[in-house]
């Protein structure tokens, strides 16, 4: 089960601002650029990212929450990580108990809070 939706809401509204200004550059970390389902708003969210071959893989540490869904709906978005900006493209959410893709501390905090999915992203081209 990932980690609960109150504590989603709590990131959203404080601290993700903090976040932001460190998770575009910081290893592991993230800001997907998505533009919303409904709203049609850009919105920046920081989250835990790692590359692999072609492409990103992305811990879903709250489950599909608005900003996967959003980029589901894209079928793209954009990723600012290690002060490079990426298109990413395709993106699929795939079953991974083990998380064998990601380096062992991320995959053993992933597997100790049962997060069980990951979204897996192509890189693309502008």
């Amino acid at each position: 089960m990932p980690l609960p939706r109150s504590l989603a809401t709590f990131n959203r509204r404080y601290s993700n601002k903090l976040t932001r200004r460190f998770a575009g550059w910081l290893p592991g970390f993230g800001i997907v650029i998505h533009t919303g389902r409904r709203s049609g708003r850009t919105y920046e969210t920081p989250v835990n990212v790692f590359r692999t071959e072609g492409g990103f893989v992305f811990a879903l540490t709250y489950g599909r929450a608005d900003w996967v869904q959003n980029v589901m709906a894209a079928g793209s978005a954009r990723l600012r990580t290690r002060r490079k900006l990426h298109v990413i493209t395709n993106p699929t959410i795939v079953a991974a108990p083990g998380h064998a893709d990601l380096p062992l501390i991320p995959r053993k905090i992933l597997t100790w809070i049962d997060v069980d999915e990951e979204l897996r992203a192509d890189e693309g081209r502008d």
